[in-house]
């Protein structure tokens, strides 16, 4: 006999079996599997029609089992065993379940964010093994799309992510400033008209950074072309050259913290505001993996720390 299409035989029927001739006794096995004994004997019954060939004689309500029982019995553990490392091995394959989590993130992100989930991670589950890879929304987006990372911290302000398909969970929000070298003089304006700034030079992150994306948006509001004198693969890079007098940029609110002896920030007026969102990112289907839970549930207390620092104390 081959299996084909209408064979309705099932792991689940091949399960109940294994685990009923270990003891032969219905109510033994019902308790095992937290089933019925009228489930177990149905199941014993319907894996009898599926194969066409009788595994079992009634004496009274037992059922004993015959010599084609015992020679299914051993096919059918090997076939477990076998389908069982075929799922695990395809579960590594895709990267689920192991011991190490491959996190995606912004360069910008380095600087606190992610080392406070990753610290926080690593006191939630010490054996977990935390990859990282610094990119721009654009490829992170696409590794995560190719199953080439298990999670990603981008801006999903810039970013079209299907929601059928992807999951996110908010961080926080950022305002963007226009970043000047300090020897620039000192504004009076609470909040600048970008407008005033559009004969100047600019440096800014190649396409695809979500922060080049707000840039763009706002000269666009602003009503110019900025004049980019040159562009760079990481914020770091780009700010040590607004640093160095070599334009003005626009940065998220982020890097103030780091920056704030080194550079001007300056808050745009709201016309011109750009906002990113950040947020995880991971594949709807793999929401009960353990490792990603637990980057879920450290970002979700660090999303309520950041909301706790922002409300005014009685």
């Amino acid at each position: 006999m081959k299996l084909n299409f209408d064979n309705d035989l099932t792991v689940r029927k091949l399960f109940i079996f294994c685990t009923y001739m270990e003891s032969e006794n219905l109510a033994r096995t019902a308790e095992t599997l937290g089933i019925s004994t009228v489930s177990v004997h149905r199941a014993l019954h319907t894996l009898e029609e599926s194969l066409r060939c009788p595994l079992f004689t009634h004496k009274g309500r037992n059922l004993v089992a015959l010599p084609a029982a015992w020679t299914l019995l051993e096919y059918s553990r090997e076939a477990l065993q076998t389908l069982s490392q075929g799922l695990e091995e395809t579960r590594r394959t895709a990267g689920i379940g192991l011991g190490h989590l491959r996190i995606g993130t912004l360069y910008s992100l380095s600087l606190e964010t992610v080392p406070r989930l990753i610290m926080n991670m690593k006191l939630r589950r010490p054996e977990l093994e935390l990859n990282l890879t610094m990119g721009s929304n654009q490829v992170l987006t696409g590794m995560l799309q190719n199953n080439q990372l298990d999670a990603i911290i981008i801006s999903v302000t810039e970013t079209e992510i299907d929601q059928k398909v992807f999951e996110q969970v908010s961080l926080f929000q950022d305002d963007i400033y226009l970043a000047v070298p300090t020897t620039e003089p000192r504004d009076a304006a609470v909040d600048i008209d970008l407008r005033d700034y559009s004969d100047k030079p600019f440096v800014s992150l190649d396409e695809g950074f979500a922060t080049f994306t707000g840039f763009q948006e706002a000269c666009h509001v602003a009503g110019f072309e900025p004049n980019i004198v040159t562009r760079v693969n990481d914020i770091f890079s780009m700010l040590s050259l607004v640093q160095a007098g070599m334009g003005y940029s626009l940065v998220p609110g982020r890097m103030r913290k780091q920056y704030e002896h080194d550079l001007q920030f300056r808050k745009l007026a709201e016309p011109y505001q750009m906002r990113q969102q950040i947020a995880i990112v991971f594949a709807r289907n793999r929401e009960h993996d353990p490792n990603l839970l637990a980057l879920v549930a450290e970002g979700r207390m660090y999303a309520l720390s950041l909301q706790d620092k922002s409300q005014p104390r009685a």
